[in-house]
């Protein structure tokens, strides 16, 4: 039924020229030092794109391109575990040997991988990230809003917070910096989504809640499936994104789509990703950050300002450019096979 459903999503049928092969392994280990393996030694692949870790065998005669989305486990390693750590301290300087081309979808995160591995420049070829086509054409209306509400518990004003909540998101920054203003916005609370069961769970965010006394102010709703994300956003007073590390920022785009003003931390990435189009705070500035809040929440004509910018930079992402960068990558590899 998934394979169905996926084949479905991805028009396989209608673009006559793809095939999904299923692989199948016990775990992700089997399937990296078995399953892919011996796919690849009995058929002669001339390109295989992997994520992050090569498998345990590629054939010489395939060129290899390796995604690499950011390099978190590298800048602050002391925030994973230490069993993943061990593996990806391991395996990562591999990929980035072996590959023939590395994909990162950030100048910043190519720039990580360059000077934090020895690759050369030439080697890492920037693919930007872009909204999801199912996001931009999800046309929101109030009922919408009003069902997403009730189904996640939503308040009436609230800034939201996507992603999960790990430690390098940095949320406890928001969390201290919401109480510095919150009786200067009286009715606004935060909503944080996200499984606080998942791994990672950053647990100073109980801490800051409960320094802070905001208690119900911050409201958790969980997992929000795909096709209500949209709406969520559309219920948002605005999008703050504190995170410390990211190798992009589709939260950004993701709100520029949904006409959500944004205040994110000052990072690499994000003022690649946003421009002129957010506000920005530093990323241990909690009184910048609560000022930043409290411009956001409060003067209209910066919402006003944010809103525009936001659209024309939404306007430089694409997945049909991506896609068509990608390409081209692809087809400068093969033709050096020849």
């Amino acid at each position: 039924e998934f394979l169905s459903e996926l084949s479905a999503s991805l028009r396989v049928a209608e673009n006559g020229n793809a095939e999904i092969v299923p692989l199948f392994g016990r775990n992700r280990f089997i399937w990296n030092l078995l399953s892919i393996p011996f796919f690849l030694l009995r058929n002669d692949i001339d390109l295989f794109h992997t994520q992050y870790i090569l498998p345990a065998y590629v054939p010489g005669r395939t060129k290899v391109v390796a995604h690499i989305h950011d390099v978190s486990f590298r800048a602050y390693p002391e925030l994973i575990g230490r069993k993943d750590r061990f593996f990806l301290d391991l395996l990562i300087p591999e990929t980035c040997r072996r590959a023939d081309c590395i994909v990162a979808p950030s100048r910043f995160t190519k720039d990580e991988i360059v000077s934090r591995y020895g690759v050369p420049d030439a080697k890492v070829t920037v693919v930007p990230n872009a909204v999801s086509p199912t996001f931009l054409a999800r046309k929101v209306s109030d009922i919408d809003i009003v069902n997403v509400r009730q189904r996640y518990g939503l308040p009436e004003r609230f800034l939201l917070s996507v992603g999960t909540l790990q430690p390098r998101k940095n949320l406890p920054l928001f969390i201290r910096a919401f109480a510095r203003i919150r009786d200067r916005v009286p009715g606004f609370q935060v909503v944080l989504t996200g499984n606080r069961s998942a791994h990672h769970f950053d647990r100073d965010i109980d801490r800051a809640i409960g320094e802070t006394h905001l208690g119900s102010a911050v409201v958790f709703p969980g997992f929000i499936e795909a096709d209500d994300l949209p709406a969520v956003y559309a219920a948002a007073y605005g999008l703050v994104f504190p995170s410390r590390y990211e190798g992009f920022g589709i939260p950004l785009l993701e709100a520029f789509a949904s006409g959500v003003p944004v205040a994110a931390a000052d990072i690499a990435p994000f003022r690649e990703v946003g421009g002129q189009a957010a506000l920005f705070f530093g990323a241990d500035d909690i009184v910048g950050c609560a000022e930043s809040l409290y411009t956001l929440l409060t003067n209209e004509e910066t919402r006003g300002r944010l809103k525009r910018l936001g659209r024309e930079r939404l306007s430089e992402y694409s997945w049909e450019e991506s896609a068509r960068v990608l390409f081209l990558r692809y087809e400068a590899l093969l033709k050096d096979k020849q």
